[in-house]
């Protein structure tokens, strides 16, 4: 019988398939037990009888008697299996390599609330349509830490680079247009994704293989701090590829017309001027690529194209994770034995 078999035998209800012994040789030990109990059986006692002392307590039967030496028995065999150390094993794949570092900066301009983009077959805005590509993408990337750049007037960090990409998830899904004071600040917003970028490379616990940023707007830069040529000598000084999506068709599209309390009121026409060349020239200098979205299918394929081009190779590992047994066991063989000590502690 296989040590994995014998443990099953011993301990029912177990999976010989996920269970394991890790020291099977003490199993060995259980064939001691049965010639120790025919050495105490056959063991001469010496006994002094008193013919009067007969009747001060009635005979016992034989089964009665020897109880206390079953359980201690029983005990000892758990003991054994105890030594064996018997374990639970579970497999576990750990996919190692080197992820990615990448910041996705989104443009939250008013110009985003163009309805030009059909989602579920409803007319929706441009946010709404980038929300669940924007997902895909990071569910597609596991091992990368990503961090999330909005941007409009100014930029802002909506998250640091991180691991939990169902935290992240819930982040994109809170963002509303009109967050950041209107305008678009192209310039800011690749300055500050280069430098989350440049500072997570400052830490030794994070060994990454690369880094990138994601550029996604659908205006002209019209203001911030930095212009867009200056944080492109950045990122190009940096190594730092920039991905630079252009959102919208940049032809007339509805948008929704708001009163003074910020209640919609109706739908006008409305066009946007957009950066082409500027975004190409981002992408060209920095090492990246440019990309056109002009409807959730083309961002789609924008990001699939992204992917294939920052896709990280890795090497995959079983590593087999043990949880000790052997507590189980022992503790019974403990019980049992204070179990056939009480006739003894009665005595006294």
């Amino acid at each position: 019988m296989s040590p994995p078999a014998a443990l099953a035998a011993l301990l029912p209800g177990l999976d010989p398939a996920s269970h394991r012994l890790d020291q099977p040789l003490w199993l060995f030990a259980l064939l001691l037990l049965p010639l120790v109990a025919l050495l105490l059986r056959r063991r001469p006692v010496a006994v002094l009888v008193i013919p009067s002392a007969a009747a001060w307590a009635a005979p016992r039967p034989p089964a009665v008697r020897r109880w206390p030496v079953w359980l201690a028995h029983l005990a000892s065999a758990l003991l054994i299996l105890a030594l064996a150390r018997p374990q639970r094993i579970d497999d576990r794949v750990i996919v190692r390599g080197e992820g990615y570092d990448l910041v996705l900066a989104l443009d939250l301009s008013t110009s985003m609330y163009s309805e030009d983009a059909e989602l579920d077959g409803r007319q929706v805005n441009r946010l709404e349509a980038l929300k669940p590509v924007l997902s895909a993408f990071i569910e597609r990337r596991p091992a990368d830490r990503i961090g999330f750049v909005a941007f409009s007037g100014r930029a802002y960090t909506l998250a640091p680079l991180t691991h939990d990409h169902t935290w992240l998830g819930r982040q994109i899904s809170r963002l509303r247009i009109g967050l950041i004071e209107d305008g678009t600040a192209i310039g800011d917003a690749i300055g500050l994704s280069v430098d989350r970028l440049q500072r997570a490379r400052k830490d030794p616990d994070a060994p990454r293989a690369g880094a990138f940023v994601i550029l996604l707007t659908d205006g002209a830069n019209n203001n911030g701090q930095i212009s867009p040529e200056q944080s492109m000598a950045v990122a190009k000084a940096a190594g730092i590829p920039v991905y630079t999506v252009s959102v919208g068709t940049g032809q007339p599209a509805p948008y929704p017309r708001f009163d003074e309390s910020g209640r919609r009121v109706g739908t006008k026409m409305a066009a946007f001027a957009t950066d082409e060349p500027l975004l190409r020239a981002i992408a060209r200098e920095t090492g990246g690529s440019f990309h056109r979205a002009d409807d959730p299918s083309a961002t789609r394929e924008a990001f699939a194209a992204i992917d294939r081009a920052q896709k990280t190779t890795f090497d995959q590992t079983n590593h087999i994770i043990a949880t000790e047994l052997y507590a189980w066991p022992a503790s019974f063989a403990a019980a049992l034995l204070l179990l056939a000590a009480l006739p003894l502690l009665r005595r006294r």
